[in-house]
């Protein structure tokens, strides 16, 4: 998901997407340890969208202190 689409998301929609992303990640690294990963390519982008989540949602915390 492109910054502009997660800057339109609330802060709470961003923070429920990056739990799921969390546990995406964690199952990804699961499959890939177990070698059944049917797309291992997916990890990098999820671990590029949680990090994108979490710069969104420091944004949005900067814009609220002012």
């Amino acid at each position: 998901m492109k910054a502009a689409k997660w800057r339109d998301l609330s802060a709470d929609e961003i923070q429920q997407k990056a739990r799921e992303l969390n546990e995406e990640i964690f199952n990804l690294r699961f499959q890939l340890s177990m070698g059944v990963a049917k797309n291992p390519s997916r990890l990098n982008q999820a671990r590029k969208d949680l990090a994108r989540a979490h710069t969104v949602l420091r944004e949005k915390k900067g814009e609220s202190r002012g």
